[in-house]
């Protein structure tokens, strides 16, 4: 097998399993919590990488949520088995990057990563992101350029793959739509309001020998769980549902 097509098989696999990325982060977590010595890190130190952590985690949130509120039906959808795309996005966010949702994903699990207080983890887990994303990349943008030739072939050219090139920021022509981000982004957020949680009452385990349930990381969790379960609920009930929207 040529090692493009390596490649390419290789990241259609990894696509259709990247919903087991987070179990993967959480079990390599345990023993990074375990063996980290947080008697060298101060208060100050703890709580400024605190807030570093959250927002670095809500601007991962602001990117998924521009892309996806501003993107219409057959792109960026959640299909789990083989790449869909239906027309080619170029306006927008899509207009200064070729994959916001990766670095939305990123940067939201960036956050819980900073929020272990492990540099160590931190620059593991990101270059491990890199290598599993990139086959990701490469496999979607093979089958983007097969579809849609040199149309595609042209704006990839201009557009870097992960690092915005805001200069070259075009306005969308589909109208921002709320409901997309409700219906959508629900399950992502759930999901990185566990990472933090779950970092935390480790950490506490660690440290002092018993689980604390009297943290501000649970009652966060135990809201977004029930926002989570509203809105599904709605979803399912195709009250937020649109029009030519995924």
């Amino acid at each position: 097998m040529a090692l493009i097509h390596s490649f390419e098989s290789s990241g259609n696999w990894l696509f259709r399993y990247r919903g087991q990325v987070p179990v993967v982060l959480f079990a390599m977590a345990v023993p990074v919590i375990y063996f980290t010595d947080y008697s060298l890190i101060s208060k100050e130190i703890a709580f400024t990488l605190t807030i570093v952590s959250v927002i670095i985690a809500l601007l991962g949130f602001i990117i998924r949520a521009y892309a996806i509120g501003t993107t219409p039906k057959g792109t960026s959808g959640r299909n789990r088995s083989s790449q869909v795309a239906e027309s080619l996005n170029v306006e927008g966010i899509y207009s200064i990057l070729r994959h916001p949702l990766y670095v939305g994903n990123y940067l939201m699990w960036a956050g819980i990563l900073i929020f272990t207080f492990n540099i160590y983890f931190i620059i593991i887990v990101s270059l491990l992101f890199w290598l599993y994303y990139e086959r990701i990349m490469f496999t979607e943008e093979r089958f983007l350029e097969r579809k849609f030739g040199e149309v595609y072939l042209e704006w990839s050219k201009k557009v870097p793959a992960f690092i915005p090139a805001f200069t070259k920021y075009r306005n969308t022509s589909i109208p921002f739509s709320f409901k997309s981000i409700l219906r959508r982004e629900y399950s992502g957020v759930l999901a990185t309001a566990l990472g933090f949680a779950f970092v935390d009452l480790l950490r506490v385990y660690f440290i002092s020998g018993k689980f604390e349930w009297n943290r501000l990381s649970v009652y966060i969790l135990a809201a977004t769980t029930l926002l989570a379960l509203i809105l599904r609920t709605l979803k399912h009930s195709n009250l937020l549902n649109e029009e030519g929207r995924s």
